[in-house]
């Protein structure tokens, strides 16, 4: 007799309660399951994986999760899917709060319980798939978003070619491969929605793991005949008679070639062009020196004495590394990064709960709901500021100055001996107003050490035997690391694009790079940037929801070409500049909009040009469809002018 199936028992041990629950519902189809006393109370940070339930409720969840998986393993088909209403009352019982209406479409796009892709294109129409089978686009970039815009206009039958400059594809995560190298958002959320992976060995997906994972989609959606590798965009050029962009690149060896298409598609991300820092003396250091963003794994670091100048987010991760190995670090910091606690930011995901994603139906897609859910815009209003604020520079507001004194206590516990350490790790801007970083400790714990210092004094130039600092002490350094960030807010940087009339792109930004969308800028027709100005997320969701909104949209605009006939789409000027009004107006209102705050998400002028400041939900709604009323479409009728909604 063939011996029953059953879940391990290590799995339900290990399983996230609440998803765990939702799953149930769907195997047993009682909705009664979700008896109050079952309703999860989250913490605002940490492990929320017993959605803080008694140890009897907890166990009456995973008992009846057992019977349920194991009738189910054993051939007890699904019953009849949960009613609408049975899911929103899912949705809001998960959340451990009632979702606004507003969220609710959203999400449930998000959870899409039937399996289908809602977000894929649908091109099935006759005279579409006609119109298709003339259109040829032009992809710069073979990274998460050039990627994704691949398989979408694979399924939407357009012709593409993605020219990527590296050697392989992966982008960010294929150039980025210093020590300790991860993602710093939950991996079951920083994926494509269409494509989970059940076996993510950590919660935190290593930069190798992550590359192995895109490569995978390269392989699996047959991109890699698409891609042009080592081919680097020098310009582009918009014929406006034929409605055509060409553009010419540079090939390995030198050697140039051109490319045209209808249509030119930027994916090349915002932090693809490192920043060194404009100290004197940097050509004089006497040893090997590089970013961390160009890694000289040929250079080693056992026994010496190292430099690292910069505390974001790469040496954030490669510092804990590099400090057991080296004989001495000095680590350079001009303002700390504020520290969101991350107990499990390095632990391994349970062989029990890889279990559960791939073997019971709804699981996966629950728990990804969570994190989705609890990352999307939790924090937000505690990262807004107060009209008439005057509790003082740290913070922007009651609720912002409430967060910075969590996040303030969880970096004493740390160093509860050292009241100097912990002066210099707690920073003096509101918590927002810089990217903040995931932390488990290890930080801290390497900053402890008795061969590291944390060198908080200006530096006045680097010599060839290390750094001076401003009170003349040299600190000696036989390597010289640089983990001072990207040329963030040059988009397109060394790029030369070139619209309507001749115009080239950052000559009409004029250092103040502004899109509709992030994705469209006046005079410069059939043109679309994926995260591009204003689309960055600072504490809210993952980046690859934002490229999945703006490859919907994007493949819209193609459909709306398509369906016209029409040689060319440019969205408004009026459109463009009443949309950017509004997220200016935002950004002032947020902490890292304040003016006594200096960073990255700002440019040269000091605007923030990268970050979006609305909910996600107002980006999600923004991009279902374009709006033919937003654009002018040459060779067709033109549409009465209608702005954009006021974001919600």
């Amino acid at each position: 007799m063939t011996q029953p199936k059953s879940v391990p028992e290590e799995a339900l041990a290990a399983a996230h309660l609440p998803a765990l629950l939702m799953a149930t519902v769907h195997l047993t189809g009682d909705a009664g399951l979700l008896a109050e006393d079952a309703r999860p109370v989250y913490p605002l940070m940490g492990d929320a994986s017993d959605g803080g339930l008694s140890a009897e409720v907890q166990q009456r969840i995973r008992d009846r999760a057992r019977l349920a998986i194991n009738a189910y393993l054993n051939g007890a088909g699904l019953p009849n899917p949960p009613s609408e209403a049975t899911v929103r009352r899912m949705m809001t019982f998960i959340a451990g709060a009632e979702i606004p209406d507003p969220y609710v479409p959203f999400l449930l796009e998000e959870l899409h319980i039937s399996g289908e892709d809602p977000r894929a294109p649908d091109w099935s129409e006759p005279t579409l798939q006609a119109a298709a089978r003339r259109l040829h686009v032009i992809v710069i970039g073979a990274g998460m978003s050039g990627l994704l815009t691949g398989i979408r206009l694979k399924q939407a039958g357009v012709a593409f070619t993605i020219l990527e400059k590296n050697a392989e594809a992966g982008g960010t995560w294929f150039e980025n491969v210093y020590p300790g190298c991860r993602v710093d958002n939950p991996n079951h959320m920083y994926s494509y929605s269409f494509e989970p992976n059940h076996d993510f060995p950590q919660f935190y997906s290593t930069q190798p793991v992550l590359l192995d994972y895109f490569q995978r989609i390269v392989a699996k959606h047959d991109l890699r005949r698409h891609i042009r590798f080592e081919t680097e965009v020098e310009e582009a050029r918009f014929d406006e008679a034929q409605g055509l962009w060409r553009v010419s690149a540079r090939t390995a060896g030198g050697g140039r070639e051109s490319f045209e298409g209808q249509a030119l598609i930027t994916a090349v991300g915002q932090l693809n062009r490192p920043r060194l820092p404009q100290i004197d003396g940097c050509d004089d250091f006497a040893g090997p020196s590089f970013h961390s963003a160009r890694w000289r794994h040929d250079v080693p670091l056992d026994g010496k004495r190292v430099a690292v100048i910069g505390t974001g987010a790469s040496a954030f991760q490669f510092v804990p590394e590099i400090a057991p190995k080296v004989a001495h670090l000095s680590v350079f910091q001009r303002t700390p990064p504020w520290m969101i606690p991350g107990p499990n930011y390095h632990d391994d995901v349970p062989e029990g709960i890889k279990w559960l994603i791939q073997h019971v139906p709804f699981y996966g897609r629950w728990y990804r709901f969570f994190l989705f859910w609890r990352l999307t815009d939790g924090l937000t209003e505690a990262v807004k500021a107060e009209p008439g604020w005057n509790g003082g520079p740290g913070a922007v507001g009651a609720a912002n100055a409430m967060l910075r004194e969590m996040l303030a206590a969880a970096v004493r516990i740390q160093v509860p001996d050292d009241p100097d350490l912990a002066a210099k790790l707690i920073p003096d801007y509101p918590p927002g107003g810089k990217r903040g970083l995931v932390d488990n400790g290890v930080w801290v714990q390497a900053l402890r050490r008795d061969n590291v210092d944390l060198v908080t004094t200006p530096i006045r130039r680097i010599r060839p035997e290390g750094v001076e600092t401003a009170d003349g002490a040299l600190h000696e350094a036989e390597v010289l690391i640089f983990g001072t960030g990207f040329e963030a807010s040059n988009f397109l940087v060394p790029m030369r694009i070139h619209g309507r009339g001749g115009v080239e792109l950052h000559e009409a930004w004029g250092g103040d790079a502004r899109a509709y969308l992030g994705m469209t800028t006046p005079g410069f027709p059939n043109l679309f940037m994926l995260y591009g100005p204003n689309t960055n997320i600072v504490v809210n969701g993952s980046i690859i929801f934002f490229s999945e909104c703006s490859v919907r949209y994007v493949v819209g605009c193609l459909k709306l070409l398509a369906e016209t006939g029409a040689r060319s789409l440019e969205v408004r000027r009026e459109v463009h500049d009443a949309f950017n009004v509004r997220v200016d107006a935002e950004n002032a209102r947020m902490a890292w909009g304040a003016p006594q705050v200096t960073s990255w998400y700002k440019n040269s002028l000091g605007r923030v040009s990268q970050n979006w400041p609305f909910p996600l939900v107002d980006y999600w709604s923004a991009t279902k469809a374009p709006d033919p009323a937003d654009f002018i479409v040459d060779g067709a009728p033109q549409p009465t002018l209608a702005l954009a909604p006021e974001p919600v």
